[in-house]
């Protein structure tokens, strides 16, 4: 038997259609046969060489629904024919200060699906046990797949943005799409911050119910009590801080920004604060995916075939996809 894998072997190359032997699970893992594997902007920065050192050749992927169809030594085989999210963290050492503080998403020893281990552009893929997470039968694996990191490190930001009624999201995508309806089931408004002239993000914001909805270089209408900024965009970050108030905060969400330029200190003053998320935890998961369904989230996606996966990442990259783009063996 065999299987497919996209894969990338030189970032900034394409990627490329591959035929594998069926991989085996080793101690402590399953085998997954992936039913769909969301697109993230984390990807594109790992095919575009903007993260250092991506474990080559590599199959990229890292918002993996699936199948466990394997299982290796030390685990259950109750686990067969079960559904489970696989994110973007996908392994820990479990014994550095921070993995035994509980801040397991800064191990200093970590491994990461779909860059330092092979991830979801494929049939199957080998994950760790502990690290995979339990659906219900019966969700629908295109509708779930983006809520293994474009939801969950929404809901990160959105823990570490406090408790604020009027939150602005910067880069109406996946994350965003998704996070703009945690916060209005909670009472929240939401401020939708889109690239300038983007009509179609702005649109897709409204049909979600934002309290408003406009360009990044525009003012909101009123201050915001904290932002999480999505978009990769460095300079972004000082006029996020003029938009929140007095000891608001401004939540960084991507793994890779451009640069942020210098800007005044009053920007800054009158105990304004930045942050930044990294990662996840697997604590993060299992609040998320409860909150996703009391406040019956529902994404919106485009769906590609595995084979086009080239497709999927140049629409992510040129911003035509609203929502999440997904890969379907």
């Amino acid at each position: 038997m065999t299987m497919k894998a996209i894969v990338l072997r030189v970032p900034g190359a394409p990627l490329a259609l591959e035929t594998r032997p069926d991989p085996e699970p080793g101690q402590g893992e399953i085998v997954v046969r992936v039913e769909a594997c969301a697109v993230c902007r984390t990807d594109l920065h790992v095919v575009d060489g903007e993260l250092p050192e991506p474990r080559l050749p590599l199959v990229p992927g890292h918002e993996i629904v699936g199948l466990v169809e394997g299982v290796g030594a030390g685990v259950s085989t109750g686990l067969l024919g079960l559904r489970v999210g696989i994110p973007w963290l996908g392994h820990t050492c479990g014994c550095c200060c921070y993995c035994l503080s509980g801040d397991e998403n800064l191990c200093d020893r970590p491994l990461f699906t779909g860059y330092t281990r092979d991830g979801g552009f494929a049939t199957h893929v080998v994950a760790d046990a502990a690290f995979a997470f339990p659906l219900d039968r019966e969700v629908d694996p295109v509708a779930t797949a983006p809520l293994m990191c474009a939801g969950l490190i929404g809901w990160r930001c959105l823990k570490k943005a406090g408790g604020g009624r009027r939150i602005g999201l910067y880069g109406f995508g996946a994350a965003a799409h998704i996070l703009a309806q945690v916060c209005r089931w909670q009472g929240r408004e939401v401020y939708a911050f889109t690239s300038p002239g983007d009509d179609a993000a702005q649109a897709h914001a409204r049909s979600l119910g934002v309290h408003w909805a406009g360009s990044s270089d525009e003012p909101p209408p009123n201050l915001l009590d904290a932002a999480i900024i999505f978009a990769p965009v460095g300079s972004l970050v000082p006029q996020a801080l003029k938009a929140v108030r007095k000891a608001g905060r401004v939540v960084c969400g991507g793994i890779h920004m451009s640069d942020i330029p210098s800007f005044p200190y009053r920007v800054l003053w009158e105990e304004r604060q930045v942050l930044s998320v990294a990662n996840l935890t697997r604590q993060d998961a299992v609040e998320f995916l409860e909150i996703a369904r009391m406040a019956k989230v529902r994404t919106s996606t485009t769906v590609y075939a595995l084979e086009r996966a080239n497709d999927a990442l140049s629409d992510l990259r040129e911003g035509r996809i609203q929502g999440a783009a997904v890969l379907v063996p």
